[in-house]
């Protein structure tokens, strides 16, 4: 799925809920580390969640279920990195859940995505 349907299916698909949330520094910056090298958006489907994958890109962080055509199950949007001066605050955020159960995946999403994004970096 490229980045333009996964654009329209968020503007498509109902929110169940939105929370207020936020991004750990150490986790945002490895993102901009590997989006300055491979670009954006980055996909990683090795994040060791059974079915799951997740999207990373300027606007949105969005996690999606690839047994089911890449629904979105959560979506980090609203990402406030702009006049941004510190490295070590976490990043604000709005958190959209769009499956019941998603509020179970955040904290093992972005572990995973650390785990990931850290090990990629490595190895390039």
């Amino acid at each position: 799925m490229n980045e333009v349907d996964l654009d329209a299916r968020l503007a498509d698909m109902p929110i169940i809920a939105q929370r207020n949330d936020q991004i750990e520094a150490a986790v945002y910056n490895a993102w901009r580390r590997a989006r300055n090298r491979w670009g954006s958006p980055i996909r990683f489907n090795d994040l060791g969640l059974k079915q799951m994958a997740m999207v990373l890109a300027d606007e949105y962080w969005v996690c999606v279920d690839t047994y089911q055509y890449d629904c979105p199950v959560l979506a980090w949007v609203e990402i406030e990195d702009e006049d941004r001066d510190s490295l070590h605050e976490p990043i604000a955020c709005k958190l959209n859940y769009y499956h019941f159960a998603a509020s179970a995946l955040r904290g093992k999403v972005l572990a995973a995505v650390e785990r990931v994004l850290t090990e990629k970096l490595r190895e390039a």
